[in-house]
């Protein structure tokens, strides 16, 4: 069975260097990596099955073998600039690893038979794949699944040694 442990925990906010203030100190984390400008494109995403055009600023750090990420959406409509409106700065989603693309696949259509269809999803620079799952009829606002490309892999690990290394 495909391991179905989160690998990321990640915050909404309007302010990233409050909430990597916060969490650093709450947290233990020494350094966070900034990617400003983050576009979600009409040509490769959906918001509720249309096309997203949106931006976020993201930082990402990890706590151990858990990465963290915080989001600023900066414009457009996105689930993220949707839980701002709704509910305000706060935890978001966690993140599931899936293996493959054909995978990511079969638990999109798993998600969508189980009541938790993907209200966002995408392929990002890079070739991350994403899907933002959301059944609120059962307390689950968004449980995200992402399906990682090498690169991307390489990048995190990057992170994920700076972290910590900066923490000896």
């Amino acid at each position: 069975m495909l391991d179905q442990t989160p690998v990321q925990i990640a915050w909404v906010t309007n302010d990233l260097t409050a909430t990597e203030t916060t969490l650093s100190a709450l947290l233990g984390v020494p350094r966070w990596f900034r990617m400003p400008g983050v576009h979600f494109a009409p040509d490769t995403c959906t918001y509720r099955g249309e096309p997203a055009d949106c931006v976020a600023d993201i930082s990402l750090s990890y706590a151990g073998d858990m990465q963290l990420e915080v989001i600023a959406p900066t414009s457009g409509d996105s689930v993220y600039s949707e839980f701002l409106e709704r509910c305000g700065p706060g935890l978001h989603h966690i993140c599931r690893d899936i293996g493959d693309s054909d995978a990511f696949t079969a638990a999109l259509d798993q998600a969508a038979q189980s009541g938790a269809p993907a209200v966002m999803e995408g392929t990002m620079p890079g070739g991350m794949r994403f899907a933002y799952l959301s059944a609120p009829q059962s307390g689950v606002p968004y449980l995200e699944i992402a399906c990682l490309p090498p690169d991307i892999r390489t990048y995190f690990s990057y992170v994920k040694d700076q972290v910590s290394q900066e923490k000896r």
